[in-house]
């Protein structure tokens, strides 16, 4: 065990040092998560940073969207226990103001650089706690705090600059910590129940005066493992919204959608109407090490001050044919509708995925298309 500067305060959870996981789990976390925007779907970039203590590693991402190329810088290291400075080689997150400023900045690597500062538009939400189960072990177990906001500064791609505003993006960010498989495949023992697939759907957007979080985990009968709705108001007020019913619309021949209807209920009883049009999206499996990319993985040991940068071509088949085993992030353009008939426009995170058979959407086994 090692002292960090944090053991200087008192917040500590458990008789160690706070760099020591209260688990011994291999699988122990703790990640940030940030995407960036532009309303109209010119680009997207989506960006983290993780430390796996039990693995002895951190590592960092930073991918961008344009066009119909999506290119990706991932970073790794030894980890360190200054968790205060939190840095792997160029990139860095430092928090200027807690739950509201971030400073993210990634230093020229292999063509790609940024500079970039958060400001939160509404306060920091906590979320339900997710957990998942198979018949022997925790897979899941997961505390998460999420936001929206805007950035301002630039991300430069092989001397191509892309400013941005406040005024031009949208933006979400997540802090999760806790169990999750990462790092190298473990030794499979006996069986034990087999992942049989999911369907997930993750709304955080933002409208003048509330932001909404829709959070739906799905298995492939439509049992609901994660559910949570609620619009949070400016003045503080969090409302919680029931009976939700997705319809998700997807292109022909794919799982990606290129839009959703969603309805659910307020208190009264009344029912509201949400409308969401993807203006461009980014499969997180290509370039940020969430799952089907066998060649990055979280806290994956790469050797000391590793980088390196991959390009994935959207309009290549073979590429794209693995898009299904991926979560799929999206720009979204978001029309909320009330029961009077008001309504209003917005934008945010458009996060979709169905991995496996969803029987609720007609996809019957793995490799199932929209008609």
């Amino acid at each position: 065990m090692q002292l960090s500067p944090l053991d200087e305060y008192p917040i500590h959870q458990t008789p160690a040092p706070v760099s020591w996981p209260a688990t011994s789990d291999r699988n122990f976390y703790d990640r940030s998560y940030f995407n960036v925007l532009e309303r109209d779907g010119r680009f997207m970039a989506l960006t983290g940073i993780g430390y796996y203590p039990r693995l002895g590693v951190k590592d960092a991402y930073f991918v961008i969207r344009r066009g119909d190329t999506q290119t990706a810088v991932r970073l790794s290291d030894a980890i360190d226990d200054d968790r205060l400075n939190q840095h792997v080689s160029g990139y860095r997150l430092d928090v200027i103001e807690p739950l509201n400023r971030m400073h993210l900045t990634l230093a020229e690597t292999e063509g790609i650089s940024a500079d970039l500062t958060w400001r939160g538009s509404f306060p920091a939400a906590l979320e339900q706690p997710h957990d998942m189960l198979t018949e022997r072990r925790v897979t899941l177990q997961a505390c998460r705090f999420a936001q929206v906001g805007t950035w301002e500064g630039w991300i430069d791609v092989d001397g191509e600059r892309l400013t941005v505003t406040h005024d031009t993006t949208v933006a979400s960010r997540d802090r999760s910590w806790g169990i999750r498989p990462v790092g190298e495949p473990e030794p499979a023992g006996r069986p034990d129940a087999a992942f049989r697939g999911m369907w997930w759907l993750y709304l955080p957007l933002t409208f003048a005066d509330y932001q909404l979080f829709l959070i739906l985990q799905e298995d492939p009968d439509g049992h609901r493992s994660l559910y949570d709705c609620t619009r949070r108001w400016r003045d503080g007020r969090v409302e919680q919204l029931d009976g939700v019913r997705v319809a998700i619309h997807y292109t022909s021949g794919t799982r990606i959608p290129h839009g959703a209807h969603v309805e659910f209920l307020n208190r009264a009883g009344d029912r509201i109407q949400l409308d969401i049009e993807s203006k461009l999206f980014a499969p997180i499996a290509f370039g940020a090490g969430y799952g089907g990319d066998s060649t990055w993985a979280h806290g994956s040991w790469k050797g000391e001050a590793f980088t390196e940068r991959v390009t994935f071509d959207l309009t290549d088949p073979e590429v794209m044919a693995k898009a299904p085993f991926s979560l799929i992030d999206h720009v979204a353009h978001a029309v909320c509708t009330e029961p009077d008939g008001q309504s209003i426009e917005g934008a945010g995170l458009f996060e979709h995925g169905v991995i496996g058979p969803h029987h609720p959407s007609g996809f019957s086994d793995w490799t199932d298309v929209a008609e």
